[in-house]
């Protein structure tokens, strides 16, 4: 029997997002008597001294954990050395283990995994699979990091685009990176879009009072909240402000829930401004989402827009499972705007933007049953679209042809049908808070998509020149 080769630095029992994710698929597809391996580092997101062992089964699913040294994610130049040392152990593991026939599923961490797994594939006859989280080096680009301009960025760029076209299939996790990958010179044919997911039956609105609210001393406020990894791509000056500006507002509270590189400068600003009403809760265990997820009256997601095509927030999928509006700071026409607006399940602010945002959730507090109902659409569109069983349904029978015919003709089952703005619910109420949604929508979220904005805004950022012709703009 052929064989699925996952490479992800981090699996099961980590709890990181890429981690989870890939636990959940691998442990579905043994159940269809797939012969799985995972090929990860010994670490833990959060932990890079924990000593996982060598190797294991878990669930049915054989785990093979290389050496790499040990720096962690603190320190850039340490996290590179930790990349390098990946690159070269899971290589010589990739090696001895991968044969003819068998699938590689490189994910995107470390970075540019999929120039090893290709090496590898074409070495042992075996085809290639990459699953693009974000796309490298644009990320780093974007967030200015140092040594990444001109020939760097050229030849890195070069060799994952060779990489990607080597592959059978390239699954990406919406409309935005699918397009710009096709500007890249990226065939149609060889791109899959799957978003991410959450699983409905684990993550679920709560019925009667949350525990949470108690515990965390919560009762009787709209709670604002910020769940899961405080990222470089993220950005939390509009959140500061929107707090600054409702600092005296008693009955609204800011709720950060997770951890990552800008939580520490984030406590330093929430104490230097003196803000009384923003608070820290750890990460939560899986078992307890349902409880933190929705704890919150709203959730934020942020996203700096030059990262727009190149990285995607999955901590929606959560929000909407737990049936909670969003609110959306970054690009208007980013892939989750599109998908709130298309939605009707929240409302967005440009970045930086702390004044708009303070207006939108103030508004908010003011008209609960109109954020419930925002927070029902998006959980019966997750339902519908998002869940786990729909995107690991699509992935089984992507594997299954790729296993069998060496190609696979899967077509795109998410986001097949254009974003438009939802507003037939205010066509059809006369309620002022459903009007003054559709105001907001029409004149604030608008225009809906436009894709010349779209190509501009990516030649401007990444230094894209292309002529290609308007298949691209399809």
């Amino acid at each position: 029997m052929a064989k699925i080769i996952f490479l992800n630095r981090y699996f099961y029992p980590d709890h990181s997002a890429t981690s989870q994710l890939l636990s959940q698929l691998t442990f579905d597809l043994v159940k269809e008597d797939m012969d799985i391996h995972v090929i990860s580092s010994r670490q833990c997101y959060d932990d890079a001294n924990a000593e996982l062992p060598e190797e294991d089964v878990i669930n049915g699913v054989v785990v093979h954990r290389c050496w790499t040294s040990r720096f962690g994610r603190s320190w850039l130049f340490g996290r590179l050395i930790d990349y390098l040392t990946y690159y070269l152990t899971v290589y010589v593991k990739l090696l001895s283990i991968l044969r003819e026939g068998d699938v590689v599923v490189a994910e995107t961490d470390p970075p540019m995994i999929s120039i090893i797994a290709s090496a590898c594939c074409v070495l042992k006859g075996a085809r290639l699979v990459n699953w693009l989280h974000d796309l490298f080096p644009e990320v780093a680009v974007g967030l200015g990091v140092k040594g990444f301009r001109g020939p760097v960025t050229w030849t890195l760029k070069k060799l994952r685009n060779l990489s990607l076209k080597l592959a059978t299939r390239n699954v990406v996790l919406g409309s935005r990176m699918s397009e710009y990958l096709i500007l890249q010179g990226i065939p149609s044919n060889k791109i899959q879009i799957i978003h991410n997911w959450s699983d409905s039956r684990k993550v679920h609105p709560l019925e009667g009072i949350n525990p949470l609210s108690a515990a965390w001393g919560t009762e009787n406020k709209f709670v604002v909240g910020y769940s899961g990894n405080m990222g470089r791509v993220h950005d939390f000056n509009a959140i500061l402000d929107a707090a600054t500006c409702l600092k005296d507002e008693s009955n609204i509270v800011f709720l950060f829930i997770g951890g990552g590189p800008q939580k520490a400068w984030v406590r330093r600003e929430v104490s230097k401004r003196g803000l009384g009403n923003v608070f820290f809760k750890p990460y939560q265990a899986e078992e307890n989402l349902s409880q933190s997820l929705s704890l919150p009256d709203v959730h934020l997601i942020s996203l700096r827009p030059e990262m727009e095509g190149f990285s995607v927030p999955s901590k929606y999928y959560g929000i909407a499972a737990a049936g909670r509006a969003s609110i959306f700071i970054g690009n208007e026409d980013g892939e989750i705007a599109r998908i709130i607006r298309r939605d009707n399940c929240g409302l967005f602010v440009d970045q930086g933007d702390g004044g708009a945002l303070a207006t939108r959730i103030s508004w908010m507090s003011q008209n609960r049953q109109a954020v419930s109902d925002m927070g029902f659409r998006a959980r019966d569109s997750l339902v519908k679209r998002f869940d786990a069983n729909v995107a690991i349904d699509i992935w089984k029978k992507l594997l299954r042809e790729v296993l069998l015919n060496g190609s696979a003709d899967v077509a795109s089952e998410i986001d097949s049908q254009p974003e438009q703005v939802v507003i037939s619910e205010c066509e059809r109420s006369n309620q002022s808070s459903v009007c003054w949604l559709k105001d907001y929508i029409q004149n604030y979220n608008a225009p809906i998509i436009k894709r010349s904005s779209f190509l501009s805004d990516q030649r401007q950022n990444v230094g894209v020149v292309s002529n290609r012709k308007s298949s691209a703009r399809r």
